[in-house]
């Protein structure tokens, strides 16, 4: 937390800006006739009712300089939301496997993960995690010399040192989140559970939920013979598959999870359910194996069954038979930032330093360390848990999933060529969606702004007038030569970069426009046209969700469609591969299909890249 207390607020843009960043953005999804009322509703609002939400806002943000101007009304949206989490917003992150095999078996490889996670969290905990820092040149700030002048700098000035370096260190206030942390559901609106205490872990195994300490008296790792016999006591369990899982519940509805949870708590589960909650993270012993299954993973990490997980923890670290692993986090909580620094730095310690090899020895008498859960359930907990598990079959049988890997372009080709990574990507997903349905659709693309204390996210809108001028262009009978291509393909990388760095600095519209909206909505009375008007509702209708977490410490990631007609595209960038995994609900869009369109769109725009021109 050194850079804590001088990292910079987040900026509330100016209103002009917004109004104009907004029009730019709806103006390749309107016809003539709807533009023309879409900037009648914006210049009103500019002039009239958005100057005076803009100054109150101004006005909150003033009173409140310890956080952001989006911070609040963001977890409340999350929290209010009564759609299901799993598939809807909990997203899923593989880990690459452990290249050695021998480390790479269940019982070893969880409980190295396992070791290194409580290393992470006892890290956060005693203050010495290296803060976050983005490094613009990492070869001339990422050094001894940045980490030593930081160092001595006091915490209310620290930031300011770190930009004389071109280096910005972001926000860490969300690390908090990730241990001994529930989303608890509660009619209307859930709450986010943080236990100050809680030294065991929740693991699963066939739908049967165990929990055992981690943590002696002291707050000390407890040792690593004591954590293998414990994994290994619960993966050897011979304890059939749970008839009434109770974690299915976890996929329902919100407001039908809460009152069914309150059934449970009245009925004998209230302990129970307490320690689930306060847990340091949920452990997922999976009995299935992966292999080089890419599909059954995806779907696997994404959502399983649902008979063996619990969702509403903040995060669930998942082991296969085989040791492949990955992450399923609920997203109130945190951003991918959060997640993915634990990511790769469990990965690297638990690959590079691993506590637990093949001739560890476990240590004995794990039954009485370790305790299996027993429920107490009636005929309404049981028909609640049928019909949970009916219910989420049907969702999981819907979601279509593929995936798209390009081992023979990569981020170097790009740079090679001057053109964005991501502005590739991103305009072979408008090629392949125009390729497939003739048309362009509201696109979303997550965008950190961790930058400044208490940031969230940023929306970078793809769809531009001249990415679909590039499309037309290259889906098109008579399409233009290779060296005109390559042009427009250079001035949509330009224009993405444009966004991309707006949104990052906190100059989006999107959120601003949220913000406002939240405003008006308190005030009272009629909203404002430009909330009301079709185009809105329309623009934040987004049938393509797309967002990236490049690591060389993930093999995939993936996350369901926003909307029900929707793709939701998560996508890699890395020095040797550029892949996506597209995931949509049938009969409304097929991924697979998708997939295929943007199998193709890949192979024109490198082909025009590549072409000597």
């Amino acid at each position: 937390m050194h850079f804590q207390k001088s990292l910079p607020r987040l900026p509330i843009p100016k209103l002009e800006d917004t109004c104009r960043r907004y029009l730019a953005a709806q103006m390749p999804l309107l016809n003539e006739a709807e533009l023309n009322q879409t900037k009648e509703y914006v210049a009103r609002f500019g002039e009239v009712e958005g100057k005076l939400l803009q100054d109150q806002l101004k006005d909150w943000d003033a009173k409140n300089k310890h956080t952001s101007y989006i911070c609040e009304s963001w977890f409340d949206m999350y929290l209010r939301d009564r759609d299901p989490l799993p598939i809807n917003y909990n997203p899923a992150i593989v880990f690459v496997n452990e290249t050695r095999p021998e480390y790479n078996t269940q019982t070893i490889r969880a409980t190295n993960m396992l070791i290194s996670s409580l290393r992470f969290k006892k890290s956060l905990q005693e203050g010495i995690l290296k803060p976050e820092v983005f490094h613009l040149n990492p070869k001339k700030s990422d050094t001894a010399l940045f980490t030593a002048v930081t160092r001595m700098l006091p915490p209310f000035v620290s930031w300011y040192g770190a930009y004389l370096f071109n280096a910005f260190p972001l926000d860490m206030s969300q690390y908090t989140g990730l241990f001994n942390t529930t989303r608890v559901p509660e009619i209307g609106k859930d709450i986010i559970l943080k236990a100050s205490y809680g030294s065991h872990i929740l693991v699963m195994k066939k739908g049967n939920l165990y929990t055992f300490d981690v943590l002696d008296k002291n707050g000390n790792i407890l040792p690593e013979s004591d954590l293998l016999s414990c994994v290994k006591y619960i993966i050897d369990d011979t304890t059939p598959a749970a008839e009434y899982p109770v974690g299915i519940l976890t996929t329902e509805q919100r407001d039908t999870w809460a009152k069914v949870r309150k059934h449970l708590a009245d009925t004998g589960n209230s302990e129970n359910l307490s320690i689930i909650d306060s847990s340091l993270f949920c452990l997922i012993l999976d009995d299935l194996t992966i292999g080089e299954n890419i599909q059954l993973m995806l779907q696997n990490f994404l959502h399983s069954d649902g008979t063996n997980r619990w969702f509403d923890k903040s995060f669930s670290l998942c082991i296969a038979k085989d040791g492949t692993a990955g992450v399923n986090f609920e997203h109130s909580w945190g951003d991918g930032v959060a997640i993915l620094r634990y990511i790769q730095d469990i990965h690297k310690d638990s690959t590079t330093t691993p506590w637990v090899h093949t001739g560890t020895r476990p240590s004995g008498c794990p039954e009485h360390l370790v305790k299996r859960m027993q429920f107490s359930l009636d005929d309404m907990s049981k028909q609640s848990i049928t019909e949970a598990r009916n219910k989420y079959k049907k969702i999981c049988e819907s979601l279509c999933m593929d995936y798209v890997k390009f081992e023979e372009y990569d981020r170097k080709i790009c740079k090679q060529n001057q053109v964005s990574p991501d502005s590739m990507m991103q305009l072979a997903f408008q090629a392949a969606f125009h390729r497939l349905h003739g048309r362009y659709v509201s696109t979303y693309e997550s965008c950190s702004t961790a930058a400044f204390k208490h940031g969230r996210t940023e929306t970078i809108r793809p769809c531009t007038m001249v990415t679909t001028e590039f499309c037309n262009a290259l889906n098109s009978n008579s399409k233009p030569g290779n060296a005109q291509l390559k042009a427009m393909m250079k001035k949509c990388s330009q224009m993405h970069a444009t966004l991309t760095k707006e949104a990052a600095m906190g100059q989006g519209f999107d959120r601003h426009l949220f913000a406002l909206r939240i405003l008006a909505e308190k005030n009272g009375g009629d909203l404002p046209a430009l909330y009301t008007d079709p185009a809105f509702k329309s623009i934040n209708y987004n049938i393509l969700s797309t967002s990236t977490l490049s690591s060389k410490a993930v093999m995939a990631g993936g996350f369901g469609p926003v909307v029900k007609d929707g793709f939701g595209v998560a996508y890699m960038i890395l020095d040797d591969m550029l892949g996506a995994v597209a995931t949509s609900y049938l009969p409304h869009q097929d991924s697979s299909a998708f997939v295929e369109c943007l199998r193709s769109s890949f192979q024109q725009l490198f082909d025009i890249l590549n072409a000597k021109v």
